[in-house]
This record gives structure tokens, sequence and C-alpha cells, in this order.
């Protein structure tokens, strides 16, 4: 069971890896099915870890790079598609935000402490994880319909469209919110462990 846990995780950063030729080359519904299954990876690998108490430092830290990897590289795909102000301004403050806890991860690194990722069920961070998510998938469920545009298109598929489009939207925004709460409880953490320092 802990070989398939980290095969799912392996297969998360493989994917994070093969969106961005499959977005490229306008392969809208392989990269639709491909984000989905990675993203239903996330949470069936986590819940197989639990369940059969096969967590690993290993297997933490694969877990945490491929979905990083995942969403961070799908948002940088999508706003080569979508270059307008509200996409790119929260995937730039998204991405910012990773890597300033990034920073802070690598600065307590180097006193020998950690700072884990908070352990609670719905913390701001796995809500974060989850709009993300929830919004790319929109947005590429989107694009993939795009492809069957027809000039005698039903009102049913734009009103499909649409909604997955304002999912998209906001769902982007919300992550934003979550994502910049985040970054401040995980601030307030860092200025704790900077007492265990010793000048």
């Amino acid at each position: 069971m802990k070989f398939f846990v980290n095969f799912l995780s392996a297969f998360r950063i493989a994917a994070a890896f093969a969106i961005i030729p499959t977005i490229m080359f306008g392969m809208y519904w392989t990269t639709f099915i491909l984000f989905l299954l990675a993203a239903i990876s996330d949470w069936f690998d986590g819940f197989l870890a639990r369940k059969y108490n096969v967590c690993t430092k290993l297997g933490g830290v694969m877990d945490h790079i491929g979905d990083k990897l995942l969403v961070v590289n799908t948002l940088i795909m999508l706003t080569v598609l979508m270059p307008v102000w509200f996409i790119v301004v929260p995937v730039i403050l998204m991405i910012a935000r990773e890597l300033y806890i990034s920073g802070l991860r690598e600065f307590l690194g180097t006193q020998k402490i950690e700072m884990p990722v908070p352990k609670a069920r719905f913390s701001m961070g796995k809500i974060k994880t989850t709009l993300q998510m929830i919004a790319i998938t929109a947005f590429l469920l989107l694009f993939a319909l795009a492809t069957l545009v027809t000039d005698t298109m039903n009102e049913g598929m734009l009103t499909t469209m649409n909604i997955l489009s304002y999912i998209g939207i906001w769902g982007t925004w919300l992550a934003l919110l979550a994502s910049l709460w985040s970054a401040t409880q995980y601030t307030f953490t860092f200025a704790q462990k900077l007492k265990q320092i010793k000048k």
C-alpha cells in the first residue's frame, strides 16, 4: 500500500508537467481529464495513507511537491490562455505566497527548526488548495467545451459555459483570499518559531 500511495504522488508530479504541452497544443479535453485524475489522486492518497497508517516523510514531501507543482504549473498555463488582469493578478499573488512560505521554511530549516503543515482537517491551506482545484477544473472544462462550439450551439451549452466561467473566476479570487489568510497564519507561526532560535 505504501508503494501505491507514493505512486499516486509521483503521478501527480508527472501530470503537473504533462499538462504544460497538452495546453500548449490545445489538447483541452486531455488536460481536463489529466488534471481531474490528478486532483482526485490528491484526496485519495491522503485518505489511504491515513487509513492504512503508511504515512512517511518521503511520502509527505512527494505529496506536498505534487500538489504545488500541479496547481502552480496549471495556473501559469491558464494565464497564458487568459491574459487578463482578474486572472493574472490573483495567480501572481498566489505563486508569490508559495515562494514566501517556502522562504520561511528554508530559513527555519537552516536553524534546525521545522514549520509543519497545519494538521487540522479544514485548515485554511487545505481550503485554499480545494478552491484552487475547483477553479482550475472549471476553467479547463470551459476550454474543453469551447472546442465543441458551433454556430448552432444550444442555449444549455452557453449557460453551462457561463456558469463555469463564473465558478473559475470567483473560485480563483476566493482561493487568493484563503491563500493570503493562510500566509498570515504561517507568518504568526514563523514569529513563534523564531523565539526558539538561540541568540
